[in-house]
This record gives C-alpha cells, sequence and structure tokens, in this order.
C-alpha cells in the first residue's frame, strides 16, 4: 500500500497533549506507519472510532473529560476486535496491569521510547489483521461463497477443494503480509498470485520475477537496484523491481533455489520492510507485498541446510498448496472444454468437437505437468485439426510413450511407489490376476478397451481375445 494507506485502516493516537501527538505521528511515519489521526479531546474518541474503522489505538491513561480507563472499557465492550496500547507514566504502572487484565493489547511508560512505541503499535497492527483474517475466513467458509468471483476467471474448476484454496485466497488477499504458494509444476500457482494482487485494492503493478538460476548479484541488482558506481558498468543510478512496484505486488516465482545470501537480503525486506540498493549507505523502505511459490519440498530444503528456517516461517504466514491436476479428475472435462475454446480463437479456428473417449483417455493419466501440460496437448490437437470431431491421434502420440504404472496413479500408489499390487496371504493363479487386472482396467477407463488395452500394455486386439476366451471359459 501507498505511505498514505499503512495500515490499511488508521492508527488512533489519542492523548490531550499536543506534543506527544505530533512527536508520536512523526517516529510511526518514519517507520512507514503513515495512516496515523490524533485525537487531543478523549470525549471525541468514541463518536470516532463508530464513524470509521481503525486498526490500533494508542492510548494516554491520565486525561481530563474521560480518563483512559474508562475509555478502555468502552472501546472493550463497543469495538473488541480492536487492539489499544495504553501509555502511563511510571507511578501509574499499576493501573497499567489492570487495564491488561481489561482487555489492553500492550502498555508504554513515559517517557516513551521511540523504538518501543514503534514495536508495540506493528504488533497490535499484525494482531488486528490475524483476527480481521480469521473473521473474513469465517465468513467465507459459511457462506460457501466467492465475494469476486470474476478475480478468478482464468481458474477453471468444480473441485471441492479448490474450492475451499479460492475462498482462503480471497479472505487473505487484502493484507499486507507475505503468502507462501506451493505445488507441482504446471498447477496455477501464478494464477493464484495474479487473484491475490487483483483482489488486495493495491493501485500498483503486479511484477514477476523467476528466481530459477539467479546469482546473488543479478538478484539484488534487479530486485534492490543500484547506485551509480556500484559495480564495473553502472554508469548511473537504477531503480530496482521493488521501487517500481510501490503499492504492488512482487511475485518471486521459484523461491526455493535462491541462494543463502540472496535468502537473507529478502529475510530483512519481509521483517524489517528495508532494503538497501547496491552501493547505497542508507536503506530504503518498501510498501510491496511479497509473494513467492515454489514446487520444491521447502520443508525437506530446512533439514540439508538449503533453505533458511527463520525465512521459511516468516513465508508460511499465509499458504496456498495447489493440488496436481490428478487428484483433480473432475475438472479435466471443464478443463479441456475452456482450453478448446482459447485454442480456437487463438489459432483462428472454429472450436473443435471432443471424442466422448477424449475425457477417459485423459482421466487415466497421471499429468506430470499438470494444467500447463493439458494445455499443450488441446493446444497441438487444435492446432492439426482440420474439421469434424477432434482427432484422439496425437493425444495418443503423446500418452502412448509413457510407461503403464504413469498412465494413472492413486494415492495408494504415490504413498507406496513398489508396492503397486497388493496381495492376501493366498496369491490368485495367473488366470485370475489377469481377469482382476482386465477388470480393473476396464473400471479406469469406463469400458473403454481400447484405452484400456493400452494401460495394459496390449493391442486392442488381443484384450479383446482375452475377453473371448474369459467369456467362452464361463
Amino acid at each position: 500500500m501507498n505511505s498514505a494507506q499503512f495500515p490499511s485502516q488508521p492508527v488512533l493516537l489519542v492523548d490531550d497533549e499536543e506534543q506527544f501527538l505530533l512527536s508520536a505521528s512523526f517516529i510511526l511515519s518514519g517507520e512507514g506507519i503513515h495512516n496515523v489521526v490524533q485525537c487531543q479531546d478523549s470525549r471525541d474518541v468514541m463518536p470516532t472510532l463508530s464513524k470509521q474503522d481503525f486498526s490500533v489505538v494508542v492510548l494516554d491513561m491520565l486525561m481530563p473529560y474521560i480518563t483512559g480507563k474508562e475509555l478502555l472499557g468502552m472501546i472493550a465492550q463497543e469495538f473488541p476486535e480492536l487492539p489499544v496500547i495504553v501509555i502511563t507514566a511510571v507511578d501509574e504502572v499499576e493501573m497499567a496491569v489492570e487495564c491488561m487484565k481489561s482487555g489492553a493489547f500492550d502498555y508504554l511508560v513515559k517517557p516513551v521510547d521511540d523504538a518501543d512505541l514503534v514495536t508495540a503499535v506493528n504488533r497490535a497492527i499484525e494482531l488486528w489483521r490475524l483476527r480481521k483474517e480469521n473473521t473474513l475466513l469465517k465468513q467465507y467458509l459459511l457462506s460457501d461463497k466467492l465475494q469476486h468471483p470474476e478475480a478468478f476467471a482464468e481458474i477453471v474448476t468444480q473441485d471441492r477443494v479448490m474450492r475451499s484454496i479460492l475462498q482462503y485466497t480471497e479472505a487473505i488477499a487484502g493484507t499486507a503480509l507475505p503468502v507462501l504458494i506451493s505445488g507441482e509444476t504446471g498447477t496455477g500457482k501464478d494464477l493464484i498470485a495474479k487473484a491475490i494482487h487483483n483482489l488486495s485494492g493495491r493501485t500498483g503493478q503486479f511484477t514477476p520475477v523467476n528466481a530459477a538460476g539467479v546469482d546473488d548479484l543479478l538478484f539484488s541488482d534487479t530486485l534492490f537496484g543500484h547506485e551509480k558506481g556500484a559495480f564495473t558498468g553502472a554508469e548511473q543510478s537504477r531503480k530496482g523491481l521493488i521501487e517500481r512496484s510501490s503499492d504492488g505486488t512482487l511475485f518471486l516465482d521459484e523461491i526455493g533455489d535462491l541462494s543463502l545470501e540472496s535468502q537473507v537480503k529478502l529475510l530483512r525486506l519481509l521483517q524489517e520492510g528495508t532494503y538497501y540498493p547496491l552501493g547505497a549507505d542508507t536503506p530504503k523502505s518498501t510498501d510491496v507485498r511479497m509473494v513467492v511459490a515454489t514446487n520444491r519440498e521447502l520443508a525437506e530444503m530446512l533439514g540439508t541446510g538449503q533453505f533458511r528456517k527463520d525465512l521459511y516461517y516468516r513465508l508460511q504466514t499465509h499458504h496456498i498448496h495447489l493440488p496436481p491436476l490428478r487428484d483433480r479428475r473432475d475438472d479435466i472435462q471443464l478443463l479441456v472444454e475452456y482450453f478448446l475454446e482459447k485454442a480456437a480463437q487463438t489459432l483462428g479456428k472454429k472450436k473443435p468437437t471432443p471424442p466422448k473417449e477424449l475425457f477417459t483417455l485423459l482421466e487415466t493419466y497421471h499429468f506430470p505437468g499438470n494444467i500447463r501440460e493439458l494445455e499443450g496437448l488441446i493446444f497441438d490437437a487444435v492446432s492439426r485439426h482440420a474439421g469434424g470431431v477432434l482427432s484422439m491421434e496425437s493425444f495418443r502420440e503423446k500418452i502412448s510413450h509413457i510407461p503403464a504404472h504413469q498412465i494413472i496413479q492413486t494415492r495408494e500408489e504415490e504413498e507406496a511407489e513398489d508396492r503397486r499390487i497388493l496381495f492376501t496371504c493366498q496369491l490368485p493363479t495367473l488366470k485370475e490376476a489377469q481377469e482382476i487386472l482386465i477388470a480393473e482396467a476396464l473400471h479406469r477407463c469406463k469400458g473403454n478397451q481400447t484405452i484400456a488395452a493400452q494401460l495394459l500394455g496390449l493391442s486392442r486386439r488381443a484384450l479383446n481375445n482375452r475377453l473371448n476366451r474369459a467369456s467362452e471359459s464361463n
């Protein structure tokens, strides 16, 4: 968010001393907390809170008209989700402790230390954000509706798990906290990142950056920029993507490939909201929202020292994990129709009609490349298409070379790769095993013998012969 909008709801400073209000506002502004409202008359506090939403109240205890202690009780009753920091004199510490028992979030003793004030307000803002997110998330999950379905127009799904993911995405999109998106290659992590930005209300741009194969110098220069003379060839200063993305979203993909040196700099950026351009002696502050993505198992990388634990837990404030396409088989038909329409428009052709057996074939496939692979298959088929019903040939060409055990893989098989068939104590005969295997293949392929034969590594004729012999023996 831009400097006039952080936090999104203002901090209310309440004190009868004008000098404290001015000083506290200046201190907070210097640390990036610019959205501050001052109140010098305690009688105006409750009417002000009724007219506008606030994220934090900083409240002096000893004031004329209405004391801070009295106001705390009113605020706790009328606005129980609003964190209140009380300010007290040294000889009023017992009163401050009573206020904490009455619901105050924190207390500070005058004269207030600058760093303590900033820390307390930042902690209160974070608490307010979490409370707001929890409330929104409960509303979304109970209503089972998306408030802004247009933000997810490119995400085609009817899957229940994906639906809950979109609801969660909508609930956390408006915060300034980082988001970690994990999932296999091709699952749509970039689409979720764009949706987060579009729902965030930010006026800045969405900036994607791929961290794969980027060394620390290039990473620093790309994100933070540099000063003139910072290195050989730096003939003039250049702004980094962070500065260019002010009040926007920086999407850092392949976060698992970052070097440890770059991870330290990213951690500082997330913790302090500051960074150093190359060659600079003074830090710059930023309000950019960080969304990161990875197809690697970051938790496993912690054990090998490839990824910093402090950065990992910082990034996990919000975590969205996208399921692979093989766990969303009910979405395949929807996605095929969507990509057929998209491919036809892109290639300037009439949308072809897909044969029914195409869906059966695709539903038996493992899709290691997920949705991106499916899109490629559809575009290839449409580019070859001349007219009539869409040919199955290009799909069979792409899928036929895949080993049979990779065509379809259940969750049980993923958990036990080397135990693809489970036997009872008594082994079946070869004839019985063949019948069971054929029946399972036909079940998975919804009775389509051509696709079942492909799963079994047989020709269509060989499968038909086995079926005929089994029928005659029975």
